[in-house]
């Protein structure tokens, strides 16, 4: 990230955890820029370590699951998770006193992050800056410990919950195998990467009866006979490829969110590091918390429901990625079309259908939805740090829409697997709306 930017962002962050450490109101105003600073630390760490998309979805779900319990303890406003999200706790409240709870808050996502994340010491720096930023301007040292301790409290028991979801297990499975078959999905350049989390269907989703709960209809068949429908979605890829217009590009630019991209030079590949498209949807959701001043324990609200909403969704993907298996354009055109050909963003590395970004992207904004309305316009600066203009929309819907169709002009998927995928996802948005009872 650009350095004036991060300092700004700190700045920013700071002056609102000071508030926090002076502070208790429930109403506090700032609590969008304090929780959009721990996304921002979260997402940072994310990109440092190359954090896969569905992967990246369940660090940010139980980090802010362990900051919303603890406003949650500290705010009547805000309804418990207990028989709202499957198997979740009944949390006790720590017995501690004198303690700051919008700083607890922030000190519970950190904490909570920095437990999951390969790098997350990392973290540890960041909590000292804010723990001394306290002492320095005279806040009661008792009154921060304590509130770093509640945090660490609550943490130990989101962290608990976490266990039982049953990715440990999943980590320890044997490596994935492609099909070695016509029509199967199969490594492709520059990467050849193995494939992403192929067992992620089989974690417990927060609010899902299963992962099969939304199943889509299934894929075209793969056909490579002229004129047959599965030959006509691989035409449409390839011809749209080669009559891109620039507004295509920055929007499939925009959109990328590709972690695993990689730049050749000469004989080298250099990893281009990008953020998620969970952490790009975080991030939505922080600058309109900000732009309509929500308080803080509303603001919490919104990133926790989006959070676990995102995780259900690529639980849900993911289960149908590797049912259908399906080959990428990429392999295909190649194959029968144009042995040179390349699609104008590089193919992530797990099967085509359902479209990632259509599934996700149609969830976060039917949630965002729900809190804020369908015609309320933003411009979203999330991707500037990574050289990339700031879009502007007039709802979430449409920025949803404009994600999902980043993906064929991008070349990667075919428009079956989008609009299913767009279907897919706002089911599992209508249903965490439902099921949360918001």
């Amino acid at each position: 990230m650009n350095k004036i930017l991060k300092l700004v962002m700190a700045l920013i962050v700071l002056t609102g955890v000071i508030s926090s450490c002076s502070s208790d109101k429930n109403k506090y105003q700032a609590g969008a820029d304090q929780i959009a600073g721990v996304i921002n630390d979260v997402t940072d760490l994310m990109v440092h370590d190359v954090t896969n998309p569905p992967l990246a979805a369940r660090f940010f779900a139980y980090s802010m699951l362990a900051g919303y319990e603890v406003a949650r303890k500290n705010d009547s406003s805000l309804k418990s998770f207990k028989g709202r999200l499957n198997n979740f706790p009944e949390i006790p409240r720590p017995a501690i006193k004198n303690f700051s709870w919008p700083l607890a808050t922030v000190y519970a996502m950190l904490e909570t992050a920095a437990a999951l994340q390969p790098s997350g010491k990392l973290l540890e720096a960041k909590m000292k800056a804010i723990t001394d930023s306290c002492y320095a301007l005279g806040m009661d040292r008792q009154k921060v410990n304590n509130s770093r301790l509640y945090a660490k409290a609550i943490s130990k028991e989101i962290l608990e919950y976490a266990k039982g979801d049953g990715y440990r297990k999943i980590s320890n499975y044997n490596r994935y195998t492609p099909v070695a078959k016509e029509g199967f999905w199969f490594p492709t350049p520059p990467g050849f990467f193995p494939a992403v989390e192929p067992y992620f269907n089989r974690l417990r989703p927060f609010m899902l009866d299963s992962a099969s709960q939304f199943v889509p209809e299934p894929p075209v068949s793969y056909n490579l006979k002229p004129k047959s429908e599965f030959y006509l979605l691989t035409k449409s890829v390839y011809d749209t490829s080669k009559l891109l217009s620039e507004k295509q590009k920055e929007i499939a630019a925009f959109w990328d969110c590709n972690p695993f991209a990689l730049e050749d030079e000469g004989h080298l590949q250099i990893g281009i590091k990008k953020i998620s498209p969970g952490a790009h949807w975080m991030g939505i959701a922080g600058l309109v918390c900000k732009k309509q001043q929500v308080s803080f324990s509303k603001t919490m609200e919104i990133h926790t429901v989006l959070a676990v909403t995102l995780m259900d969704a690529f639980i849900c993907c993911w289960d149908e990625k590797f049912r259908s298996n399906r080959v990428r354009p990429e392999t295909v055109i190649r194959k029968l079309i144009d042995p040179g050909w390349r699609p104008f963003l590089q193919t992530p590395p797990f099967p085509e259908y359902l479209s990632g970004h259509s599934v996700i992207s149609t969830a976060a904004s039917e949630v965002l939805t729900h809190f804020f309305g369908d015609n309320l316009s933003f411009t979203d600066v999330v991707e500037l740090p990574y050289g990339l203009a700031p879009r502007t929309f007039q709802s979430f819907r449409q920025a949803a829409e404009e994600a999902a169709m980043s993906r064929f002009y991008g070349g990667i998927h075919f428009m079956d697997a989008i609009i299913e995928g767009q279907d897919q996802g706002r089911k599992v948005g209508l249903h965490s709306i439902q099921r949360l009872n918001l």
